[in-house]
């Protein structure tokens, strides 16, 4: 807009200024000051201007900056519109000025110090801001050390009970691993004498079956034959009617009987001593983080992706993979509200303080 003329809306063109200070060029100004009188309306601001000739742009700009902006230019410690040393310095503007700058309408009613005297007084402040800033740095960085030490000091307790953690559950997970392979050592060589016991049986009851068949098989052969050939010894073929003396099978002695109740009496105690390590937990679903997928009986908890559909509560976790659960169930005795959490490693707990 700066390199726009208002009248023709192009780049300016001959650029002048007029006397209130708006620019135009040349060509447009003049086209709408064909009209007679010695006072013609600006066209942007409708003050009247004086006929008479239009100051150039760069000289109308010179002259307005001298007299009522006298701008300053610090570098080479010059002043850029009167070329004088700048030997002063502005509080008003907190600028350095030249003496002719202190002249000037702009600078007439500022309070002007030496620039030395400036320098000093500025200086000081700024020292004494650093000595204020220096202080605050050397406060943050003890606060950081602090911090650093007391986080590597926690980091250092937490990697000795993980330590302790692991060293603890490997001796349980080589206690356990010891006695399933006792306990399954045991029933194997009672599966075993078992085996040789039914085996045994087996061997014995098949014999006598295959005797008895073939006693039937040969009676049943004598009744077939004519009469005189049936009586014909007869007193021998009855005796084979004789069943004679048979040996039941074996039973399972009360010994080993007792030993299979011992094994049962054991996996009933393992299954005790390992339900008092674990709780029937109900999961709350209006607490559940976005993140977090309940079953049907808010029971189980999975990582899914952050639903967009669930209701606003303000009990509800956001970013924290968390839900509030009970202890039991909602329609049994409560034993205190649990917050639970999904993680990469599994689901874990705390109890609600």
């Amino acid at each position: 807009e700066e390199a726009t003329c208002p009248l023709c809306l192009e780049y300016f063109t001959a650029r002048v200024v007029t006397a209130c200070g708006h620019n135009f060029c040349c060509a447009c100004l003049s086209r709408c000051w064909e009209g007679p009188g010695p006072a013609l309306p600006c066209p942007q601001c409708r003050a009247p201007v004086q006929q008479g000739p239009l100051r150039p742009h760069r000289e109308a700009l010179k002259l307005f900056c001298e007299e009522d902006q006298a701008p300053i230019c610090v570098g080479g410690g010059v002043c850029g519109a009167h070329q004088e040393a700048l030997k002063l310095f502005c509080e008003e503007d907190q600028a350095p000025i030249c003496v002719v700058c202190r002249e000037s309408r702009v600078h007439q009613a500022h309070t002007v110090l030496p620039i030395t005297e400036a320098a000093q007084e500025y200086k000081g402040k700024i020292q004494a801001h650093l000595k204020t800033l220096r202080e605050e740095r050397e406060k943050l960085l003890g606060w950081k050390a602090t911090g650093e030490g007391r986080s590597q000091e926690c980091l250092k307790q937490t990697q000795a009970e993980r330590q302790k953690i692991v060293a603890e559950f490997q001796q349980l997970r080589q206690f356990l691993e010891e006695q399933e392979r006792l306990l399954l050592a045991q029933l194997q060589k009672l599966d075993e004498e078992i085996g040789r016991l039914q085996t045994d049986t087996v061997r014995k009851l098949s014999a006598q079956i295959s005797r008895l068949s073939e006693r039937i098989s040969e009676l049943e052969g004598t009744c077939q034959k004519p009469a005189n050939e049936l009586l014909q010894d007869i007193s021998s073929t009855l005796s084979k009617c004789e069943t004679g003396p048979f040996q039941p099978p074996e039973e399972i002695s009360p010994e080993l009987g007792e030993r299979v109740r011992g094994f049962s009496r054991q996996t009933t105690a393992l299954s005790e001593t390992l339900r008092q390590f674990t709780a029937t937990v109900t999961l709350d679903p209006d607490t559940a983080s976005p993140q977090l997928l309940l079953s049907w009986d808010e029971k189980r908890v999975s990582w899914e992706s952050p639903w967009d559909w669930v209701l606003s509560n303000p009990e509800r976790f956001g970013l924290v993979p968390c839900v509030w659960a009970m202890r039991g169930s909602p329609r049994g005795d409560i034993a205190g509200r649990w917050r639970w959490g999904m993680g990469h490693t599994g689901l874990w707990g705390w109890p609600e303080s």
